[in-house]
């Protein structure tokens, strides 16, 4: 092999690996926890894979994270970016009876296609369907697949912010904020 056959074949693995790379960050990113509001199945400073998904991949039971509501009534708060929940019902399942009354729902109403109801496990730090009614499909970034130990995630743990319990997309490194 010439040097210049070598050089082409490297360049073409880099490029290769490269392309993996930039399709598996634009399908998987890496969230941090922060705040209370899915304890104890996640703490502060728990880091998790969520993989970018649409509305019809989410099953009753999964965590997801998703947006925060927009609009003139919510604008004018201090939100989070993005919200990390567990999906309790989605497009067709009943509306569960502890969702709260922001939903508006009767008893027996099936959720309406676009929508989930999306609760955070500890009710009492949680911002969710409770307070914020249906979420929209289009607030939804993923689905979490898997939770990073702790050792790979680093041992350091970020302080709670009471009642946020949002999530941050970020680097496996270090956080950043989308």
């Amino acid at each position: 092999m010439t040097r210049d056959t070598a050089a082409r074949t490297a360049l073409g693995g880099i490029c290769a690996v490269a392309t993996a790379v930039a399709l598996l960050r634009r399908r998987y990113v890496v969230v941090t926890v922060e705040g209370e509001s899915m304890t104890p199945t996640l703490v502060a400073g728990d880091r998790v894979v969520v993989r970018r998904t649409g509305l019809a991949a989410v099953r009753s039971g999964q965590l997801v994270v998703a947006g925060p509501p927009t609009g003139e009534r919510w604008d004018r708060l201090p939100l989070p970016e993005w919200l990390i929940k567990r999906a309790v019902a989605v497009p067709g399942d009943r509306v569960p009876k502890d969702a709260g009354p922001a939903l508006g729902a009767p008893d027996g109403e099936r959720v309406p296609d676009g929508r989930l109801v999306l609760l955070g496990d500890n009710p009492n730090r949680s911002l969710d369907s409770r307070h914020l009614g249906y979420f929209a499909s289009g607030q939804l970034l993923g689905v979490v697949v898997r939770r990073i130990p702790r050792s790979a995630a680093g041992a350091g743990r970020i302080p709670s912010s009471p009642g946020r319990g949002r999530a941050v997309p970020g680097r496996t490194h270090s956080a950043w904020r989308t």
